[in-house]
């Protein structure tokens, strides 16, 4: 008989879909109405949906709906666990593809759900949704620096780093690209 412990099977890849966060969702949080925003995209959201930096981006996204509503398929969505319902972050696309066929990756987690794997399932999806659009080329993801559970999730599906930019808010940010033709390879 073999006493050794049997060993830990792998997590469950994670798995999440998108809910739409309408001009009007937006614009709530952005005001820090969290029951609103929440009544309005038809999720129970997170507190983390009202904080500063939270109110901030979705008060730009809801600027961006108004001054061009096609834009909307692209942006921010709230991030939602499957099969249990649980919304676990935010996460989108800067905007539509440019004139050169590239967009630009967001994604941000819950804390209480941090380092769970669903950082990567939902950049998985995002890249999955970006290669089957035929306008996009290539797609972006930014991280600063110092953010190490987002610059590997970034790394494990095959970015390449392009460049760097600093600012005074975020300090040095890192700017990494990869080709649509890679991301089936990346994301299989």
């Amino acid at each position: 008989m073999n006493n050794e412990p049997l060993p830990t099977p792998a997590p469950a890849p994670r798995r999440v879909r998108f809910v739409e966060l309408n001009a009007k969702a937006l614009r709530a949080l952005a005001d820090g109405d969290l029951a609103g925003g929440s009544a309005e995209a038809g999720v129970a959201l997170d507190e983390h949906f009202v904080g500063d930096r939270a109110r901030w981006i979705f008060g730009y996204r809801a600027d961006q709906l108004a001054e061009d509503p096609s834009a909307a398929p692209w942006i921010t969505r709230a991030a939602v666990s499957e099969p249990d319902g649980a919304v676990i972050g935010d996460a989108g696309f800067h905007g539509p593809p440019d004139e050169a066929g590239m967009v630009e990756v967001g994604f941000t987690v819950v804390p209480g759900y941090r380092r769970q794997g669903y950082a990567r399932a939902m950049l998985k999806a995002l890249l999955v949704r970006a290669a089957a659009e035929p306008g996009v080329r290539t797609v972006r993801a930014r991280s600063k620096s110092d953010n190490n559970a987002s610059l590997a999730t970034i790394a494990g599906f095959g970015f390449t780093r392009v460049g760097e930019q600093g600012s005074e808010d975020d300090g040095l940010v890192i700017v990494f690209e990869i080709p649509v033709d890679a991301i089936q390879d990346a994301t299989a």
